[in-house]
Parts: structure tokens; C-alpha cells; sequence
């Protein structure tokens, strides 16, 4: 497999994943699947009975003031959830995280959490690290039914975004049309705040706008985008895209950008001001679509600047939406997206929970999903998609702690935790790390939990999520 699709493999968050394919040629060799239960971490952080003796007992102090969750199923009464809503507070944007990409509880508890969020809290966003045209099929699907959810799935959700092709996120998408046919003056909206592809539509709402709004700017633009809307199917075109020479994906960059740098020159006012906003906002999607791609994939030393960037892209997706619609958003990505710290400095400098956290302080909201042992899907070594089970947590670990809490399933506000707990939460401990690709090089990276989130929530145990294609 090339190295530039491996390095796509690892779009989808995968924290270990895209330091799997850093060194060119690894003298180490993963160990096989089978063999792996949970961690082989050569390095626990905190000898368990140290922990013990110097913090009398963290799971009981957070026992004390964690929540327990009645079910991780979508549907049923939400009166549970009630303390996590205090959580939320007045925040406009709650970061919801998962700990693997394609397990069945952390997607149907991410239903679940935006049934209550929506119903009781008034959240009127859910958003998805997907591309951001992907995002506006799925939005008018869901706002006035255009299309067919199935076909719209198909297509969006290829190569590495498979993972989002699953029922659990099906029977999402379905409640909220359900409940917008309900609420037509009140709806929920999709967003795709990722930049791994831009499709057909970004081009056609920039060059409608162009078409009547600014006239003299249409034929400039048509110029500039050349050769980019695509005319196949998503995977394809990336795939392609990512073959070219450096030099022409460099040029691409620069004439997108040229396309945001024109539509900005005369900011709209009154009633097209508005248009004009969203106009160019899909222009961006487009250049961050080509500015990502820019960099060099087959240079491991590109990586940290290209994780960078992709991070600092949709936390200013999320932020422009939230400010444009007013809108309260819930947005799903993996643990290590939405955390306020990264997992990995040396590969992610700075990930999307802390660009938030920085550009809306207390507006935002980080919740950490861990689990101690169950089965997730996953691309394999091989490259094809597996589905891998892991074992319970081994001690050392902040599952193993976490999981010896008093309730099966819980949440836990990591900011009121007592004294007795503070110094474990402030100590550096393994966690399970799964991204797109499995095993990884830093599948088990060690993090401050503290530092690292707001909120858990813990899940005992999960089950590889039900993938439609």
C-alpha cells in the first residue's frame, strides 16, 4: 500500500494509526492480532499499588460523585441523563468522543446524549468528522428530505469514512428527520467539519452565488477551479487526487485560495449578507480540501504540519457554524480529536479540542469515552477491515481504575472530583487509543485525564458496531 493511503487510512483520527506509518520501514514488527488483549505498554504509568498507598483510592472518591447510566440504547426515558445535563451548563459546542471508531455503544450512547441535548438543552447541530460537502447532502436530506438516506450513505461515507456506514448512525440520522418532519420550524442540522474531500455541490453553490450575486466574478472562478469538481465517486477521486505531482497539488491550493481571496474582496451587506457568507465558506471548504492535500503524504516529517493543520480546519468548521446559525452543536470524533490536550505532541501538535477550547473557553465542552474490553471494526495490517476484540484492562491503566468504579456504565465531571481522586487524574496513564488501522504504534498512549477532558463517561463493555457496506 502506498504511503499517501495509508496516511489517508489515517484521517479518521487515528492518533495511533498515523504513527504506525511514520517510520518509512519499521524494524519492529506488530504483534498479530490474535495475540493482542488489551495493552503490552512496556511502560505502566503508576505502579497500581503506589497508586494505592499514595492516593488511598481513586475509584471509590469517584464513586462517589459519578452518575450511573441506565442504558447506552438510544431509545427509552433520558431522566439519567439529568446530571450530565448540569455538566453541559450553558456550553454551545460539547465535544463527544470515542475511544474506537466502529464500536455499537459509543455510537448509540452519541444517539442517546443528542436525544437529551436536543430535547432537553436545546442543541440544535450534530455534527460529524466528515467532509463539510458531505455534510450539506446529509443537511438537506434531514432538513426537507432530499434524496435517499441509503444512496447518500453509499456515497459519502467511502474509504477511510466508511466507518460512519453503519446502522447505529443510520437510526441517528433517521431520528432526527423524524423529528424535524415534527418540528419544521425548529430543526436539527447536520455539519461535516472535515476537509478529507469536497464534493460536486461546494463548486456549484460557489459558482451560483458567483452566477447571481457577483456576475463579474463567474468567469474568474470557473478559471480557477478547473479540473477540480469532481466527476467520480469519492474514493476514486481522492485516490487520484493524491497520485498527482506535488507541483500540480501546490497549484490546485493556490487557485482555491485565489477563489477565497476574490469572493472576500467585496463583502456583502443587508439582505445578501448572508449568501455571501455561505458562499464563502464553501469556497474554504474547497482550499482546505486542496491545502491538505498539498502536503507531502510520502514525507513523514510533513505529518506533524499536516495534522496541524486538518485539527486547527475543523475546529474553525464548528466555530464558524456555531457563530453563523447560533446553533448549539454536539460534535462526534474520535477521543483524541476532541480532547483539550493531545495524546501524541510529536504527530498531532495541537488537536481541535484545544483550538476550541481556546477560541470559545468555557463554550465548549470535552467528554472522553473510554471503555474496558470489547470488540471494534478496524482496517488490519492488511489493509482490509477487521473486527478485533481486546480484553479487560490490565492495572496501570486509567480503564482498569475507571472500570473498578461502583456502577457498569457512568459519567463522571472530572472538574469536581474529590481530593482523593485529583492526584490519580493528574498522573499520566495508559489509555486505549484506537483509530482507523489496528494495532498501532501508540494504540496505548499515556495522558493526564484532568488535562485531557472535562467529562467521561466509562463503558464497561462494547461490541463492534453493525457496518451497512
Amino acid at each position: 500500500m502506498n504511503t499517501h493511503k495509508i496516511l489517508l487510512a489515517a484521517l479518521l483520527v487515528p492518533l495511533g494509526a498515523t504513527l504506525a506509518v511514520v517510520p518509512a520501514a519499521s524494524a519492529a514488527t506488530p504483534p498479530a492480532p490474535a495475540a493482542i488483549s488489551a495493552f503490552a505498554s512496556s511502560t505502566p504509568a503508576v505502579p497500581q499499588g503506589a497508586v494505592a498507598a499514595a492516593f488511598r483510592s481513586p475509584e471509590a472518591a469517584l464513586g462517589r460523585v459519578a452518575h450511573p447510566l441506565r442504558t447506552t440504547e438510544p431509545r427509552g426515558g433520558l431522566a439519567d441523563l439529568r446530571p450530565f445535563g448540569r455538566m453541559v451548563g450553558d456550553a454551545r459546542v460539547v465535544g463527544l468522543g470515542e475511544a474506537t471508531h466502529s464500536s455499537h455503544e459509543f455510537l448509540t450512547v452519541k444517539h442517546r446524549i443528542l436525544r437529551y441535548l436536543v430535547e432537553e438543552k436545546g442543541f440544535r447541530a450534530f455534527a460529524l468528522e466528515t467532509p463539510w460537502s458531505t455534510g450539506l447532502r446529509l443537511d438537506a436530506y434531514l432538513l426537507r428530505g432530499e434524496g435517499d438516506l441509503k444512496q447518500i450513505m453509499d456515497e459519502e461515507f467511502q474509504g477511510t469514512y466508511r466507518w460512519w456506514n453503519n446502522a447505529e448512525y443510520r437510526d441517528l440520522f433517521q431520528w432526527i428527520r423524524a423529528y424535524n418532519v415534527k418540528h419544521p420550524n425548529d430543526p436539527v442540522r447536520f455539519v461535516g467539519d472535515d476537509s478529507g474531500f469536497a464534493g460536486a455541490e461546494l463548486y456549484d453553490k460557489v459558482n451560483a452565488y458567483a452566477a447571481a450575486a457577483r456576475p463579474d466574478l463567474a468567469p474568474q472562478l470557473t478559471e480557477l477551479y478547473r479540473g477540480l469538481r469532481p466527476a467520480t465517486d469519492a474514493e476514486t477521486y481522492v485516490n487520484d487526487y493524491l497520485s498527482k505531482p506535488m507541483a500540480e497539488r501546490k497549484e490546485f491550493a493556490e487557485r482555491t485560495g485565489r477563489a477565497v481571496d476574490l469572493l472576500k474582496q467585496r463583502p456583502a451587506t443587508g439582505a445578501d449578507a448572508d449568501a455571501h457568507a455561505w458562499a464563502v465558506q464553501h469556497a474554504t471548504a474547497i482550499h482546505q480540501m486542496t491545502t491538505l492535500f498539498a502536503f507531502d503524504w510520502n514525507d513523514p516529517r510533513s505529518v506533524p504540519d499536516l495534522m496541524l493543520y486538518r485539527d486547527r480546519i475543523m475546529a474553525e468548521n464548528i466555530t464558524w457554524w456555531q457563530q453563523q446559525t447560533g446553533d448549539k452543536i454536539m460534535l462526534a470524533a474520535h477521543n483524541g480529536h476532541i480532547a483539550l490536550k493531545t495524546y501524541i505532541p510529536d504527530a498531532y501538535p495541537k488537536v481541535q479540542g484545544d483550538f476550541l477550547r481556546e477560541r470559545l473557553g468555557g463554550g465548549y465542552l470535552s467528554v472522553g469515552l473510554t471503555f474496558d474490553h470489547g470488540s471494534f471494526n478496524a482496517f488490519g495490517t492488511d489493509g482490509a477491515v477487521h473486527r478485533f476484540t481486546v480484553g479487560s484492562a490490565v492495572p496501570g491503566t486509567a480503564e482498569h481504575t475507571l472500570d473498578r468504579v461502583r456502577y457498569r456504565d457512568f459519567v463522571v465531571d472530572l472538574r469536581n472530583a474529590p481530593t482523593a481522586a485529583r492526584a490519580w487524574l493528574a498522573a499520566p496513564h495508559t489509555v486505549k487509543n484506537i483509530g482507523a488501522t489496528y494495532p498501532g504504534i501508540a494504540d496505548a498512549p499515556q495522558i493526564r485525564l484532568s488535562e485531557s477532558y472535562d467529562v467521561v463517561m466509562h463503558l464497561q463493555r462494547v461490541e463492534a458496531a453493525h457496518m451497512l457496506k
